[in-house]
């Protein structure tokens, strides 16, 4: 796809090409004539003989006209299109021209009966975010998550030196370190996959205006509210002639909260190799720097950090244009809504970038101990509250006096300091058995 303008479709296709089911103009058109469908048969269950009468073939033919859809017939509707100058009504008269031969003519003029346009395209979009965010999304940051508590299991026992505000502090397990990440990422999942997807369906202002004046004896808000949910598996808007969006609003707010841990947990790991707690595994013939043969580049959380920000800041874009609509309809939402698939594809190419560079990363066990070694400052923290224990006046600033500002403390200072100390060699024996190796908590 060397002519593709977009690095999605281009560099990173083979990334990304299992989005296309879900965002593409293709599966958008398909979508479309799933719900005229699905909305035809359902009329044809209703309880009135003026409404379309259905056997078990006709629904069945009516059916596979969705579920057998090709890129030919994505085409042919684009074609309508040039003509129509309206994608929806292109597909509208798509499935006339493909059911004529199924079913009987007089029933045809019920192919979007009394809708208006975005009661597909409110519709559509939703079960398309729905769908691509379960089928692929959320599998492929389980993966993550699997690779994760994999790593975090495997470093548990790891004492490594922590830093707040950068500087050495009180000694943690990379394996810890690692299971905040997983914690985070855990809970924003759970309330990914709990959220709620809406779709407006309710005529052209939303008040089954053209549906009540045809057939003003059937309950058109119950009908509604039973297709949205059986049919096409979600909860309906009240009350409006264009969906909102809050919910929508809410599920993108969600995917940037991940994308931000994901963000920060690339930094760290970045960070780390910087400082040669991990050294990355070599690829044969693949090249570190086209100047310094020597390099080995953090590339790959490099790409996700990137790829993670382009998402982020289209999916803000999204969640807070789209709520906004004047007199609850104008048309920037249709052009905005059409993007929804780019910052998808971009925390794709993020997430396959992480899982690749975690892949690479392999410990330096002795880069690590040799920190720890030479910062024994960090156990002051430790002694301190061991002679607050005991009744010692001034612990902190006598710990304080010893270290703060000092370019190095090792253990020999710190024994040294103790054993000045006015204390019982009992208690002694204690201190001295602190060290930057064991002092790491629960």
């Amino acid at each position: 796809m060397l002519e593709a303008v977009s690095p999605i479709d281009g560099r990173y296709e083979q990334k990304t090409k299992d989005l296309s089911s879900f965002f593409s103009e293709a599966a958008l058109i398909k979508y479309r004539v799933l719900v005229e469908i699905k909305y035809f048969i359902a009329l044809s269950k209703l309880d009135d003989e003026r409404l379309p009468k259905l056997n078990t073939e006709q629904i069945s033919a009516l059916h596979k006209l969705y579920e057998k859809f090709s890129v030919a017939d994505a085409q042919a509707i684009k074609d309508i299109e040039k003509i129509t100058n309206h994608d929806v009504k292109a597909v509208e008269y798509f499935i006339k021209e493909n059911i004529g031969a199924i079913i009987p003519e007089k029933y045809l003029e019920f192919v979007h009966f009394a809708l208006t346009s975005q009661d597909i395209n409110n519709t559509v979009f939703p079960m398309m975010i729905k769908d691509g965010v379960e089928q692929v999304y959320i599998k492929t940051l389980d993966e993550i998550l699997a690779v994760l508590k994999h790593l975090a299991k495997e470093w548990t026992s790891i004492s490594l030196l922590a830093r707040t505000h950068g500087q050495a502090a009180s000694p943690t397990r990379l394996g810890k370190e690692i299971e905040v990440f997983i914690e985070r990422l855990e809970r924003q999942t759970d309330q990914l996959r709990s959220q709620e997807y809406f779709g407006k369906f309710g005529g052209a202002t939303g008040n089954f205006n053209a549906h009540v004046v045809a057939f003003s004896e059937i309950d058109w808000k119950q009908f509604a509210d039973q297709f949205l949910k059986n049919e096409l598996g979600l909860s309906r808007l009240q009350k409006t002639q264009i969906a909102h969006y809050d919910n929508l609003s809410s599920v993108f707010h969600n995917l940037i909260r991940i994308h931000t841990i994901l963000l920060d947990l690339c930094k760290d790991f970045w960070t780390y190799i910087s400082m040669d707690y991990f050294k990355q595994k070599v690829i044969a013939n693949e090249v570190g720097s086209s100047a310094m043969p020597h390099k080995v580049n953090p590339i790959d959380f490099e790409n996700a950090e990137g790829n993670f920000g382009v998402a982020n800041a289209i999916l803000d874009h999204l969640a807070t244009k789209l709520p906004i609509s004047r007199l609850q309809r104008d048309l920037t939402d249709s052009t905005v809504l059409r993007n929804v698939g780019v910052p998808i594809g971009h925390a794709l190419i993020a997430f396959k970038s992480v899982l690749k560079g975690l892949s690479k990363v392999e410990l330096n066990p002795i880069k690590i101990a040799e920190d720890l070694d030479n910062n024994w400052a960090v156990v002051s923290e430790a002694i301190q509250n061991i002679l607050r224990r005991e009744g010692y006046p001034k612990p902190y600033e006598a710990l304080k006096a010893l270290t703060r500002g000092k370019a190095k403390i090792d253990q020999e200072s710190m024994h040294l300091f103790i054993d000045a100390l006015e204390l019982s060699e009992e208690l002694k024996v204690e201190l001295k058995a602190i060290t930057p190796f064991n002092y790491i908590g629960v």
